[in-house]
């Protein structure tokens, strides 16, 4: 949004700074969760987006955020999420500046292999592990190293996030 109206400006700046609030005490939340806490962000989330400012398109960005605030508070239920997609937006992103610049796969094989390669490559990073030891593990037969799925698997019982 970008209003031109220096009241809608501050209408939105001032929203903007009650949303942000909100999400920074959705952050903390997750470091230390509780059930009590959980109740009050419910409660501060409909307030925060049952607000009517008078600028009409600001109203109706709040009123179509409200009708998604069962997604938007799973965080409440499951603090482990994230609360945004950054980690997998910015991996899609890779993918793209890679086919921007060779101009893209040059067959259907080509363009799978990418993918599982470019895939791999992201999961070990995000793994803290050596994508080319990784590789060169697998290729050469030695299996020294535990699979990606083990991986995973032990991070998940940690409840650390691999991001």
């Amino acid at each position: 949004m970008t209003p031109f109206v220096d009241f809608h400006q501050q209408l939105l700046a001032d929203f903007l700074k009650r949303y942000w609030d909100f999400y920074h005490q959705l952050l903390h939340y997750r470091q230390a969760p509780n059930p009590q806490q959980a109740a009050t962000l419910r409660t501060a989330f409909d307030t925060l987006f049952t607000t009517v400012t008078g600028y009409a398109a600001l109203d109706q960005r709040i009123a179509k955020t409200r009708t998604k605030k069962e997604k938007l508070l799973l965080v409440l239920d499951f603090p482990q999420l994230l609360l945004h997609n950054n980690p997998a937006e910015l991996a899609a992103r890779q993918r793209v500046r890679k086919r921007d610049i060779s101009f893209g796969p040059r067959s259907d094989a080509g363009r799978d292999a990418w993918d599982t390669f470019m895939t791999l490559f992201e999961t070990a990073k995000k793994l803290k592990v050596n994508f080319f030891d990784y590789l060169f593990d697998r290729i050469s037969g030695a299996s020294s190293m535990p699979s990606f799925a083990d991986l995973i698997s032990l991070r998940s019982l940690s409840a650390t996030p691999i991001y």
